[in-house]
């Protein structure tokens, strides 16, 4: 199962950078202050980014001053970060591989990166071995099961009536999206004084982008899903769609969407 859905993930990311970046990174974005606030990142600090994808959090971290390094599984997401933060160090590296040595970082800080692999117990583990004595490491993830603005769309999956296929697997993570759980995950792991916080946002937003972005760009298991249908399939979880989002309706034709996640910090 593991090794399937790390595969899995490989596949599902693959020259989906661009589109990340104008969609779900934008939702993810809101969390880049809070997480290197979580980390103690700062003037001078030596920063690990895991998981960079367009590079927000390490241009966040450039901006305050730290010494950055960052790490992507793809390499498309690389190139996309490095265009966005012009000599930034990035690598490319599937976690749980972590390409320092021992001690290297200050902090190390991975958005929504966590849920994404296969064996996260083990990652968090790599991820403290980089950090020097009393270093920090935040870590976000989202509160399961998905909801607002992360599960609108498979909400609409399942109220067309379409059948989760069985070779798109659930993450590993699943049952450490909830606070005493994601604690004790990174505890576990060996990094001290875990503490985890809920985060809640609105995320607002033009419903026909989020459905391009969120669906028909097969960003996500749940585009990758709705990627799959034939076009009479498509429409009817569209209708199903625009029903769901139509309760979250502000001004000028967009929808504020909620967002729920965690952010776990602790110290090596």
């Amino acid at each position: 199962m593991t090794k399937d859905f790390d595969l899995y993930e490989r596949e599902l990311w693959a020259g989906r950078a661009t589109a990340y970046e104008r969609g779900f990174a934008r939702l993810t974005r809101h969390m880049v202050g809070p997480l290197l606030d979580a980390a103690g990142v700062a003037d001078g600090t030596r920063f690990l980014d895991v998981g960079t994808g367009p590079g927000f959090v390490s241009q966040g971290a450039a901006e305050r001053g730290a010494v950055v390094s960052a790490m992507d599984a793809d390499p498309g997401m690389a190139d996309t970060a490095r265009r966005n933060v012009p000599g930034l160090d990035v690598h490319v590296a599937v976690l749980p591989d972590v390409p320092f040595p021992d001690g290297t970082f200050d902090a190390v800080a991975g958005n929504f990166v966590i849920n994404h692999v296969g064996s996260p117990g083990v990652a968090i583990g790599e991820l403290r071995r980089v950090l020097r004595p009393g270093g920090r490491l935040a870590l976000t993830c989202w509160l399961m099961p998905g909801s607002g603005a992360l599960g609108v769309v498979r909400e609409a999956i399942e109220e067309a009536g379409v059948p989760w296929p069985e070779d798109v697997p659930e993450p590993p993570f699943m049952q450490y999206g909830e606070p005493v759980a994601f604690r004790r995950l990174v505890a576990e792991a060996g990094v001290g004084e875990v503490a985890v916080e809920e985060v809640t946002w609105e995320h607002v937003v033009d419903p026909e982008d989020w459905w391009e972005t969120g669906a028909l760009s097969k960003v996500g298991s749940n585009g990758y899903v709705v990627g799959r249908q034939d076009a009479k399939t498509v429409a009817r979880i569209k209708e199903a769609y625009d029903g769901i989002v139509r309760a979250y309706a502000v001004a000028d034709g967009q929808v504020a969407l909620p967002a729920h996640a965690l952010l776990a910090s602790g110290v090596r």
